[in-house]
């Protein structure tokens, strides 16, 4: 599967080292361990689980076989002697969480299905399409690349500019039907979807059935991506859904509504068929009513009911409004405030504009919106290529130089790969558009101060420039047209207990972290035995809370951060680091902070590409996922929580596989119900 692999003996001599895992508790456990454990461990053939240095092994040797193959395929130099100082080198920048893959790429890079499929849909975080290329004569085809993408964990932004084509919503001819033998493939599924909508968007179609005898039934094991497969009934649910959602519109046009109903529904039932999760982002136009209330209950209470019944599926995507300098973001302040949406996207400035420090290029013009976390501006049918910077993990500015040197190359590997899409394949290969992303700005701009934060992403915005040139003419592939970003991180940035992206971090420098397990999760037993403070979920059936008090470097939550210190560490990082986007969430004291968000908007406009909100509300409940501790409270756990030994989980006891990343959203780090027997197969638990 590798034609490059690094040494037995140089894996071996990392076998026993103490990997440098953040938020370590008072019981010295990292919640950067245990988010590792559930996310990016894979299970291997013989049932064991992945270490740390397996997996950076397996990254490793996945990056450095795709250059060698491209090398030898169109007949360039390789030098293996180079290529092993570069890839060790690589690896133990890696191995000490100094950067990483995104957490598709920690998840899948070297995998079977990246290497032997010869496909890079798996690495990509996330893409974009503008249903403005809808196909009048196959309008499913662009709703089938959707389901697509999100089914192999792709999270996908999308427009409504499809409206302006008009198209008829038509009734299927009653007296003529077809079926449809689904087979039990991602394809098949695909498929299914398309032949449906089409039924519904193109005259004189016959009514769609479909056979779902061929699907694997729920609990059957899903090879390659892992997991269990959910049965038809996902599927089934969606086709009746569309049926009722479209269907029941015959005679109308398909309008904002109609294409984010359609997107919406295919992401639920994306999120019931696997253990993947989906994600995306719906771009509307500002003066459109219909697309601005779409997440107003009292409007469309059928879109955001809670009703297990009959539930909504307004919550699968965030909402954003194409904006432009001058937009009156008053309008617009009530809608924040009650859910946090609409976001706002200036493509006026991201069609202009690298670094807004940079004089305008218009490099960009071909730009249609955003991936679902608005960090990555995307043609139609682009995917967006990333890797993630620990900045904190850094001695000096050179240490963090020679970083980036490894993960540039990393996202600029991945663009070597195509895609099974045609059309996504042109742009991305014209564009070699990547994302080499920090994280922790935040508590780096708190420790080091602001000036020294411009100076380390300016300086190294410059370097990243150099290696691009540099790489490109030797691997003979255009440069990329944008290469920096800001991601918003989640629970890569949990490994190392960084700050997240340009965020604060909830929790401040002391405070407990309440995470959510199923009473039947393997690492329950370990928890309890360490001392861990363990209480009934009492929102969840069959789940319990545990409570990790952790002592973090970051002197400030994002509760003692204003909202114009927030936005305005985005801008800054706008200006110096990311000729792409920033993903930037402004959380905001809802009873404090609502009366600036339009001020704060007309004085960033321009300076930023997009943002989002969260309202926050200073009221306390019980479990809730940050508690603020003081000092003295936090030492009084130190010697009642006993350090775990998380062997019995790596030796594969549990029967626990990886569970994939949450895309490119703000993981919460809450860990999933998973449910296993085995755990109780031992005798004794090891402590």
């Amino acid at each position: 599967m590798f034609s490059f692999r690094l040494t037995d003996d140089f894996i071996n001599s990392y076998k026993d080292k103490e990997v440098p895992f953040g938020f370590r508790d008072a019981g010295n456990n990292a919640l950067g361990e245990i988010t590792f454990i559930r996310t990016y461990s894979r299970k291997k053939e013989d049932g064991t689980k992945e270490k740390w240095h397996e997996v950076c092994e397996r990254v490793i040797n996945g990056m450095y076989s795709i250059q060698k193959d491209h090398c030898k395929q169109h007949r360039l130099p390789w030098n293996d002697r180079k290529a092993h100082a570069s890839a060790q080198e690589a690896f133990d920048r890696m191995f000490n969480l100094k950067w990483t893959p995104p957490g598709r790429g920690l998840w899948m890079m070297g995998s079977e299905m990246v290497m032997t499929n010869k496909n890079s849909a798996a690495l990509q975080n996330c893409a974009f399409v503008s249903t403005r290329d809808i196909d009048k004569y196959d309008p499913g085809a662009l709703f089938a690349w959707v389901m697509d993408a999100l089914m192999l964990g792709v999270g996908v932004g999308f427009d409504v500019l499809g409206a302006e084509k008009e198209m008829e919503i038509y009734k299927p001819k009653d007296d003529v039907e077809l079926c449809y033998i689904i087979p039990d493939t991602r394809e098949g599924w695909v498929e299914s979807t398309r032949l449906l909508i089409n039924s519904f968007l193109t005259p004189n179609k016959p009514v769609q059935n479909f056979d779902y005898d061929l699907i694997r039934p729920y609990g059957s094991p899903i090879k390659g991506f892992g997991g269990t497969a959910s049965g038809p009934q996902p599927l089934i649910d969606m086709h009746e859904k569309i049926r009722e959602v479209v269907g029941g519109r015959v005679g109308e046009i398909l309008d904002s509504r109609a294409i984010v109903d359609i997107v919406n529904l295919i992401g639920t039932c994306v999120v019931a068929g696997n253990v993947r999760r989906s994600a995306t982002l719906a771009l509307g136009e500002p003066d459109d009513e219909v697309f601005a209330n779409l997440k107003n209950a009292e409007v469309y209470p059928e879109r955001n009911s809670f009703d297990p019944e009959k539930p909504g599926w307004a919550w699968m995507s965030n909402n954003s409004i194409a904006a432009k300098v001058g937009t009156p973001y008053e309008d617009y302040v009530d809608l924040v405030v009650n859910n946090g949406e609409p976001g706002f996207i200036w493509l006026d400035t991201t069609r202009n504009y690298g670094r807004t420090a940079d004089a305008p290029d218009g490099k960009d013009y071909r730009v249609m919106g955003f991936n679902p976390c608005a960090e990555q501006p995307l043609e139609s049918y682009e995917l967006c290529t990333l890797v993630e910077v620990h900045m904190n993990q850094h001695e000096s500015k050179e240490d963090f130089f020679r970083t980036l040197k490894f993960a540039y190359l990393y996202g600029k590997t991945v663009t070597l790969m195509s895609t099974h899409w045609m059309q996504t394949n042109a742009i991305m290969q014209r564009n070699r558009r990547i994302g080499t992303s920090l994280t922790g700005l935040a508590s780096f701009a708190d420790t080091n101060g602001l000036p020294a934060l411009r100076e380390w992403q300016d300086e190294g915005y410059g370097k990243v420039r150099n290696y691009d040139n540099q790489y490109s003419e030797w691997l003979c592939v255009r440069e990329s047209i944008r290469a920096t970003t800001v991601k918003p991180s989640g629970s890569v940035s949990i490994l190392s207990g960084e700050t997240p992206g340009v965020h604060w971090g909830p929790g401040g420098k002391h405070f407990l972290r309440a995470i959510r397990f199923s009473d039947t999760d393997p690492m329950m037993p370990l928890f309890k035995a360490a001392g861990y403070k363990i209480e009934k979920d009492l929102v969840s059936a069959n789940t319990k809370v545990v409570y990790f008090p952790v002592k973090s470097n970051h002197e400030r939550s994002e509760k003692d951060v204003t909202l114009f210190e927030k936005i305005g560490l985005a801008a800054t990082t706008q200006k110096y680091w990311s000729d792409n986007g920033v993903s930037v969430t402004l959380s905001f004291d809802a009873e404090e902070e609502a009366k600036h968000i339009a001020s704060a908007l007309h004085m960033y406009e321009g300076q930023l590409k997009a943002v989002s909100f969260l309202p926050m509300s200073n009221s306390t409940y019980p479990q809730q996922p940050y508690t603020s501790i003081t000092e003295e409270e936090y030492n009084k756990y130190i010697g009642k929580i006993m350090k775990i030994d998380f062997n019995a989980i790596y030796d594969g006891v549990a029967n626990l596989d990886a569970q994939g990343e949450r895309f490119c959203t703000n993981d919460a780090c809450e860990l999933p119900q998973i449910t296993t027997a085995d755990i109780m197969d031992k005798d004794e638990v090891v402590v």
